[in-house]
C-alpha cells in the first residue's frame, strides 16, 4: 500500500468532496497518509481528519509563512497535540525565504523553538525550506536533526544539498516536480539518493504531477510520481512504493 507522507485535505479545495475522498483512499491503494499541519487554524482540522478517517494520520507544527502569531502558549498547545496517538510528527515547519512573510530572524527563532519541541516529544520533523538552502542547513546542524530525525519535504535543492542530509539520515520527500519536464535538477537528486532514503508525497491539493499538472491534486495521483522515480532508477513502480512505503513506517514509527 502507498504511504502518502505529506497532503493538506483541510485545505478548503477539498470541502466539496473531502469526506468521499478520503473514505475512498484505502480502497484505491492509499493505506496512510499524513495530514500536515500548516497554520495555527489547521491545528484542530488535523486532529479532527485524524480522529475520523482510520488511514489518516497528522503532524503539527506551524508552516514559517505563519509563525508571526507563534507564543508559548501555542507551542504548549501544539506539544499536546503531539501526544496524541496518530500524531507522527512536528511539521511543517522550516524557513521561507520566497514569499518572506516573516522577517528571517522570527522564522529562525520558531524553527528552531518546533525543533526542540521535535526532541522534547520524541518525534521526527517535516521540514519546509524554500530559497533558504544554507539558513536550513545551519539550524539542521545546531539543532541535531540527525539526532531528531525528520524528512526534507518538497525536496528543490540540488544534489549536492542532497547530500549534506542523505549524510545525516534524513529523508528526501519526493512529490510531482519529479514529473515535469522542467525537474531535471530533482530528476538528479532522485537518481543520486538512495531509495532508502526517499518518501512519496503529494503536497495535496498543489504541485499535482504529470499527466495533471496544474489540476487539484490528491494522493490518488502518486503512482505517477512512483512511476518516474521507477523509471530514473531503473526498476519497478511497486518496488518504489513497497520500498518508500517501508521507508515512511521507519520514520514515523507512530503510523505502524
Amino acid at each position: 500500500m502507498i504511504f502518502e507522507t505529506h497532503a493538506h485535505y483541510d485545505d478548503e479545495a477539498f470541502d466539496g468532496d473531502r469526506e468521499e475522498l478520503l473514505a475512498s483512499l484505502p480502497r484505491r491503494g492509499i493505506g496512510r497518509v499524513i495530514n500536515v499541519c500548516a497554520g495555527m487554524d489547521s491545528l484542530e482540522t488535523v486532529r479532527e481528519l485524524m480522529e475520523r478517517y482510520p488511514c489518516v494520520y497528522g503532524a503539527v507544527g506551524i508552516h514559517p509563512d505563519e509563525v508571526g502569531g507563534l507564543n508559548d502558549e501555542r507551542i504548549e498547545e501544539i506539544r499536546g497535540l503531539c501526544r496524541h496517538d496518530k500524531t507522527v510528527a512536528v511539521g511543517e515547519i522550516g524557513l521561507d525565504y520566497y514569499w518572506d512573510k516573516e522577517s528571517h530572524e522570527v522564522q529562525i527563532q520558531w524553527f528552531e523553538r518546533q525543533m526542540q519541541l521535535a526532541r522534547e516529544e520524541k518525534l521526527p520533523v517535516i521540514i519546509h525550506s524554500r530559497e533558504a538552502a544554507a539558513d536550513t542547513l545551519a539550524v539542521a546542524r545546531r539543532m541535531g536533526l540527525s539526532e531528531i530525525g525528520g524528512v526534507m519535504h518538497c525536496f528543490s535543492y540540488a544534489k549536492e544539498m542532497a547530500r549534506e542530509y542523505l549524510n545525516m539520515g534524513v529523508y528526501l520527500g519526493i512529490g510531482g516536480v519529479v514529473t515535469f519536464k522542467n525537474g531535471r535538477k530533482l530528476k538528479e537528486v532522485v537518481e543520486y539518493a538512495p531509495l532508502s532514503q526517499l518518501l512519496l508525497e503529494t503536497d495535496s491539493p498543489y504541485l499535482a504531477p504529470e499527466p495533471n499538472r496544474g489540476k487539484r491534486n490528491t494522493s490518488l495521483n502518486i503512482p505517477y510520481i512512483a512511476e518516474e522515480i521507477a523509471r530514473i532508477k531503473g526498476i519497478t513502480a511497486r518496488e518504489v512504493t513497497e520500498i518508500t512505503e517501508q521507508n515512511a513506517l521507519r520514520l514515523f514509527t507512530k503510523a505502524v
